[in-house]
């Protein structure tokens, strides 16, 4: 019996790189993949917090991601997502390989938002404000970079080090970055306030800044959620914004963003603008305020990155 390959971290990352990844995701859209048709993701609670399933089938392939979230998982030193994802043949459902599912997870993600930031943003943008210090920070720098100009990135994160540890890696990435922390909420509001990008990838459940501060023009980008009560983003900001969605069946079931507001009375479903398959194909107009991505993460993209990954391995 053959031993399944595995492609861990190191691999997907030589495999995939970031503008491989964005480049692999809009041809899959472009060549008539409909985010729509993506089953939903199962969420089971268990005590230790919640196992996730994502399938998926799209040309040659179907493939499955398992992850779980754990809370409490940080305090132990272990990671809070963790999981795997197998990938397989279309036509017989043969297991193809195995290969890490939290580095794929935080290659694909970025590289969704930067497919949206790159057909939603103004030309020449330059300054990025990133909330968060964890892998999809870090990821979100490198993959916007594919598709912006971004010479100016301002870190906002609750540890310190952490945020002063993402913004050295800027540095050595010839950008001009500094760290803020969260309770410096003066500087990260200037900050927002001169962005062209903003980036948010936290786990936060209350908005992170003020609607208000994002200049009209702007873009930002929300992925830190895919639960209906949580949300990065006020109700301020998602009402004066073209607002692009992954799917609009899956925003409007987990993205907390979108649902808060539309619960409040201050948007309906009727204020998104279109998917990302809608603005790739210039179906999207953007309004005269800010331009808002929600994402929630979507077995699709796991699959698209998945076979890219294994097709360059193999």
């Amino acid at each position: 019996m053959s031993t399944l390959p595995y492609l861990d971290a190191a691999t997907l990352e030589r495999l995939v790189p970031p503008g491989r990844a964005v480049q692999v995701l809009e041809d899959a859209l472009r060549a008539g993949l409909d985010p729509e048709d993506t089953p939903q993701r199962s969420v089971v609670d268990v005590p230790a917090g919640h196992l996730l399933l994502m399938p998926a089938a799209a040309g040659r392939y179907a493939g499955v991601k398992a992850a779980t979230v754990a809370p409490a998982n940080p305090g132990r030193g272990l990671p809070r997502i963790q999981g795997t994802y197998l990938l397989l043949d279309g036509e017989t459902l043969a297991p193809l390989a195995a290969m890490d599912g939290i580095a794929l997870t935080s290659l694909r993600t970025p590289a969704v938002s930067a497919l949206a930031v790159r057909h939603l943003a103004e030309p020449g943008a330059r300054r990025l404000v990133v909330y968060g210090s964890g892998p999809q920070a870090w990821g979100h720098v490198a993959a916007l970079r594919e598709v912006a100009p971004v010479a100016e990135v301002t870190v906002v994160g609750r540890d310190p080090g952490r945020a002063e540890a993402l913004a050295g890696h800027c540095r050595t990435l010839g950008l001009d970055a500094r760290a803020l922390t969260s309770a410096e909420a003066g500087e990260s509001h200037e900050a927002v306030a001169g962005a062209d990008l903003v980036a948010c990838c936290t786990t936060a459940r209350e908005p992170l800044f003020p609607g208000k501060l994002a200049r009209d023009g702007a873009t930002v980008v929300a992925v830190g959620s895919h639960e209906p009560g949580a949300r990065e983003l006020d109700g301020d900001l998602v009402a004066r914004a073209t607002v692009v969605v992954e799917a609009r069946a899956a925003a409007l079931e987990e993205a907390g963003d979108l649902i808060v507001p539309i619960r409040q009375g201050t948007i309906t479903t009727g204020h998104l603008a279109g998917n990302l398959a809608d603005l790739i194909a210039g179906r999207v107009l953007t309004g005269p305020g800010p331009r808002v991505f929600k994402g929630t993460g979507m077995a699709w993209e796991d699959l698209v990155v998945a076979a890219a990954a294994y097709e360059a391995w193999t």
